[in-house]
């Protein structure tokens, strides 16, 4: 890549968003921000308590988002979001109009299961079927790849890394 783009690493919960962010960060040579410490308190309290959150919740946790991205346009960066929503990755485009998405995406049962098993993160496998309900994915007038989710971090940061340059 020319220019470091600024990524947005999206997808539902327990897609590896928190462990292909950081790796990719680093193959591509440019800082990395976890999505989940853009939050309000007040949104991780209320994922806690296993009640997903409204649009008008994300608004200021997208904006944040939108804001480090800014940011870091022309130097490159990648960032963890959900990024769910069109109207999501919209708002996020209005504040750093220059953002690539990698969708993280893959099958239920396989992301179902990496949820079970990790430990210390405050989004509950109950939210799941929420989350796979709101998302909407990639559109083509959106400029973003995406990367299946099944193999190690390694393999999956492979592919993401591949597919970004292709866009190039």
């Amino acid at each position: 890549m020319n220019t470091p783009h600024v990524v947005v690493v999206m997808g539902v919960a327990g897609t590896g968003k928190t462990t292909i962010g950081p790796l990719l960060a680093a193959r591509l040579g440019v800082p990395y921000a976890e999505g989940d410490d853009f939050h309000p308190p007040a949104n991780i309290a209320k994922m806690s308590a296993g009640t997903p959150l409204t649009d008008d919740d994300r608004w200021p946790w997208l904006d944040a988002i939108g804001d480090w991205a800014h940011g870091r346009a022309g130097l490159g960066g990648v960032v963890s979001c959900s990024a769910l929503k069109r109207s999501y990755r919209d708002r996020l485009r209005a504040a750093a109009p220059g953002l690539v998405f990698v969708h993280l995406a893959g099958d239920r049962a396989l992301i179902e299961d990496r949820m079970s098993h990790r430990q210390g993160h405050f989004m509950p496998t109950a939210l799941l079927d929420s989350q796979f309900a709101t998302l909407q994915p990639l559109q083509e007038d959106e400029p973003g790849v995406v990367v299946d989710v099944a193999g190690s971090p390694e393999e999956i940061t492979g592919r993401a890394a591949k597919a970004l340059a292709e866009l190039s």
